[in-house]
């Protein structure tokens, strides 16, 4: 009996090997290039699951392809760029998923932020940028007020996000946008002053249960670019509490009933106030630190989720485990990664401080405001989420990412050169 994932994100397919193991699955990678969880199959044994190569933004030639896979029982999409193949694909094979016009809805942040504002869960509403001139940017203004975001309705990893605290740079933002390669449309929101946060949650049959909260350290303002993620970050019970009512009314407004979300969110002065709700579990390493610090695979309840089967865990009383932090490895400056250097120290630090790459040597590191520009993450552990974080960052601190100069387009033998 076959479990199909439509790709992964880059951690977590050996988690998701042996929790389909556990229930007597056989799991079949789906992708358009191996190489890119290279470090995950690396460390499985040969033959521990099936790995077929194909154009997986094709959905007619993936449906065609699954249509003879013997015994199909369900399938995965965990990534934001395959959502919405992936619910075309259950929909069209008959398989257990969410109702793909909820999925799409995820997929159209200002489609979710005028559902939530309709519902009174955000004080914000979406405002198209569907044209730039003046008249246009002065409504703009006047409807969403200052300060602002400016973002791609189907963006991820921070890409194509414009903070916007003055009328100079709304200008600036509209002009850079209108020569980028957006995934939706522009939008306008308010920009929601406080420390960020993500909620990970499983949700089944319409209820939810909030597994913990992820702290989200950013880089400092105007960019959006994540650093350092901490996990279960320790609200007081009342608050915890109050979230997880909260996180229920969110999903339960936009129509998720089911499965894992990472629901992005920002504590303001006045409550908590939603920046995205993702489709899936936490990428980098929230999956592996929700494993490590609820001593449980939470990837058994991906897998029963996609079967269509209530998921466990979601009455589960987990025995628990360390908590966990993870520091996102950026380079001082754009090229071409050539490697890591220190990695020979983490062995002497407290919190077993690991590295997980995500670059290899040769990869070009062009973007540094974003999450395109890590080239690999440090993890360590402790007794609580705060403790971790320094043990994360300390031994972040030893290591240095390390890019030369990207290659002269023009060769050494360049005209008058």
């Amino acid at each position: 009996m076959t479990v199909v994932c439509l790709e992964s994100l880059t951690f977590g397919l050996g988690r998701l090997v042996r929790a389909a193991d556990r229930l007597g699955e056989r799991l079949l990678l789906l992708t358009r290039d191996p190489a890119y969880y290279t470090y995950e199959l690396d460390r499985l044994p040969a033959g521990s699951l099936d790995v077929v190569v194909t154009d997986t933004f094709d959905v007619e030639r993936s449906a065609a392809l699954l249509r003879r896979t013997p015994a199909l029982r369900g399938l995965i999409s965990s990534t934001d760029t395959w959502t919405l193949a992936g619910a075309a694909l259950t929909e069209r094979l008959g398989l257990p998923g969410l109702d793909p016009a909820v999925l799409r809805l995820t997929r159209d942040k200002a489609a979710v932020r005028t559902r939530l504002h309709d519902a009174g869960l955000t004080r914000g509403r979406a405002v198209e940028v569907a044209d730039p001139d003046r008249e246009a940017r002065g409504l703009l203004l006047k409807e969403t007020g200052l300060p602002l975001v400016i973002k791609d309705t189907a963006g991820t990893g921070s890409q194509n996000v414009w903070l916007v605290r003055d009328e100079d740079e709304l200008d600036a933002a509209l002009a850079e946008a209108s020569c980028r390669d957006l995934k939706g449309r522009l939008f306008a929101e308010p920009y929601f002053s406080g420390p960020v946060y993500s909620a990970e949650t499983l949700t089944w049959d319409g209820r939810t249960r909030l597994l913990g909260v992820s702290s989200r350290l950013m880089s400092p303002e105007p960019h959006f670019r994540e650093e350092i993620t901490a996990f279960p970050v320790a609200f007081p019970g009342p608050q915890l509490t109050s979230l997880e009512s909260w996180l229920d009314q969110v999903l339960a407004a936009i129509t998720y009933t089911d499965r894992f979300a990472h629901v992005e969110f920002v504590l303001t002065a006045d409550g908590p106030e939603v920046v995205e709700v993702n489709p899936r579990i936490g990428g980098a390493l929230v999956g592996e630190g929700l494993c490590r610090a609820l001593g449980v695979n939470v990837y058994e309840a991906m897998i029963e989720a996609a079967l269509g089967r209530r998921p466990r865990l979601m009455d589960a009383d987990c025995p628990g485990g360390p908590a966990v932090a993870f520091v996102l490895g950026y380079p001082a400056a754009p090229g071409v990664f050539t490697g890591v250097t220190g990695l020979d120290r983490l062995a002497g630090m407290p919190g077993t401080p690991a590295w997980y790459p995500v670059k290899r040597v040769g990869d070009a590191i062009e973007h540094l405001g974003d999450s395109r520009g890590y080239a690999g993450i440090v993890y360590a552990e402790a007794e609580t989420a705060e403790l971790a974080t320094h043990r994360a960052v300390a031994a972040a601190g030893a290591l240095r990412v390390r890019t030369g100069p990207f290659p002269d387009p023009a060769g050494p033998e360049a005209p008058g050169g």
